[in-house]
């Protein structure tokens, strides 16, 4: 089996200070990657103390790109505008820039997915080559953009697609999890609960999409040119089991926190004033009825799928976000 090219194993990350940007270039840095971080007010240029080169720059500006993915055999495109918002007028500038650069460098492009990109045609169980037919336009915006990963196959560069549930992780704030079910940087004293009781709902653990990415990077050119994956993650069957284990590690930290149904009518009310809640009342068919992934292709290649246990999940993203006590 051809592996990655160990003279090729440098990697641009663009959405490094991100939930899943931020853990794949924690996660490849410490599996041997060369880590390069573009970033409009980096923490540090050159050499991080973190282990990652951080350089100066914008993900809208394609020579930025350019100059950051020299020498990369690998971007991984982390990035997208916080809480939804300027969907269509960034998502696919950027990735086109991202395209660029990758043929010019004949990089392969890893892209953390979504289940946008299908339609009620495909529910409930949602495969790889499924008709993708959104009725969302996110959804479509989210076509478009594999299909020109697609197309940039064809030029020279390489694709990876990772689809995933709402994710969730110690050091992601811009999700469902940290901004609908618990507040963060305060203990938890209510749970709120998006969905339908007995509806299913998938999430997926940041780190272990990370642990994911870095596997299937293993595997180098022995993927398709076009490769794409379905993470299981954690599915929550009846659409409680999420607030149960959130419930759960606060109790051992001495909390009592009450669930109550999360306030779409708020959200509704408020949605011609605030554009992020417009947004996430465009995904609430995700909340009404069960979408779930299968990863019968990543087990098969892999042999098994990172997978951490849910409540050992919760409680360090919980800790990580500053909701449990210190120690």
């Amino acid at each position: 089996m051809t592996r990655t090219d160990h003279s090729r194993k440098q990697v641009l990350v663009l959405g490094a200070t991100g939930g899943i940007g931020g853990e794949t270039a924690r996660r490849l840095r410490d599996t041997g990657w060369r880590v390069v971080a573009l970033h409009r007010r980096p923490p540090d240029t050159g050499a991080g103390h973190d282990g990652i080169t951080w350089l100066r720059g914008d993900a809208m500006n394609s020579d930025d790109v350019r100059r950051a993915a020299q020498g990369c055999g690998v971007i991984v495109h982390g990035v997208n505008p916080p809480g939804y918002r300027r969907w269509g007028e960034l998502v696919l500038p950027m990735i086109d820039n991202t395209i660029a650069a990758a043929i010019a460098e004949r990089a392969t492009i890893v892209l953390p997915g979504t289940v946008y990109n299908y339609g009620p045609d495909a529910f409930p169980l949602l495969y790889e080559d499924a008709p993708q037919h959104p009725l969302t336009r996110k959804g479509g915006i989210r076509v478009e953009l594999e299909r020109r990963l697609y197309a940039a196959t064809g030029q020279g560069a390489r694709a990876i697609v990772v689809r995933a549930g709402d994710f969730f992780g110690p050091r992601a704030a811009n999700n469902w999890f940290s901004q609908g079910l618990i507040a963060p940087g305060r203990a938890v004293r209510r749970i709120n609960q998006p969905g339908d009781r007995g509806v299913g709902h998938q999430w997926c653990f940041l780190p272990d999409m990370a642990n994911t990415i870095a596997a299937l990077l293993d595997r180098g050119n022995s993927l398709a040119p076009f490769a794409t994956f379905h993470m299981g993650g954690h599915w929550d069957a009846d659409g409680t089991q999420m607030a149960s284990a959130i419930s759960r590690v606060v109790a051992r930290h001495g909390g009592q926190p009450a669930l109550r149904t999360f306030p779409w009518w708020l959200v509704r009310l408020a949605s011609p004033l605030a554009p992020t809640l417009r947004e996430l009342l465009e995904m609430r068919y995700l909340w009404r009825r069960p979408v779930r992934l299968d990863n019968r292709r990543l087990t098969a290649l892999l042999g098994s799928e990172p997978h951490t246990p849910l409540d050992q999940a919760v409680e360090e993203t919980l800790a990580g976000l500053g909701c449990l006590p210190p120690g």
